[in-house]
């Protein structure tokens, strides 16, 4: 059997293993925070008039454009989510608290667990345009609770 094929598999055996070696990170190293993220906690409400409150934490640097914290749940039908009103971020690095109240199409939701997206989105202006910059999102389980 010719070397110099046993030598090229033997190498490229070798650079694979070192590749996959660098990119294991280290056990001893801390994982370190996400920049940018947004939660909502695990309860929300759910008024007799059907008002949705929801509420959660963010964190984003500074942007260049207006930040807002929107939300949408969905409950019984997973491709139908309905927005759950929106705030003012501030992005400044730190952790805030965010709360966003709307209300569904009449007898939509009920208490209940459903589904719930939150969303840090910047509007950015460029010329005439505002692009939408998103900056954080994440899915949420949630019980919805009359209250």
């Amino acid at each position: 059997m010719p070397v110099r094929p046993l030598l090229r598999t033997a190498s490229c055996a070798a650079l694979l293993l070192l590749g996959a070696a660098a990119a294991v990170p280290s056990a001893a190293a801390a994982p370190s925070a996400p920049a940018e993220y947004v939660t909502v906690d695990p309860e929300g409400r759910i008024a007799a008039d059907g008002t949705v409150t929801l509420t959660g934490t963010y964190r984003c640097t500074a942007g260049t454009g207006r930040v807002y914290v929107s939300s949408s749940v969905n409950q019984s039908t997973p491709n139908v989510s309905y927005g759950i009103g929106g705030s003012v971020a501030v992005c400044d690095g730190a952790e805030h608290r965010w709360q966003n109240s709307g209300k569904a199409p009449k007898d939509a939701l009920k208490a209940g667990p459903a589904k719930v997206e939150a969303t840090l989105l910047e509007l950015r202006g460029s010329g005439i345009l505002i692009i939408p910059v998103p900056h954080a999102a994440g899915h949420h389980d949630v019980t919805l609770v009359e209250g």
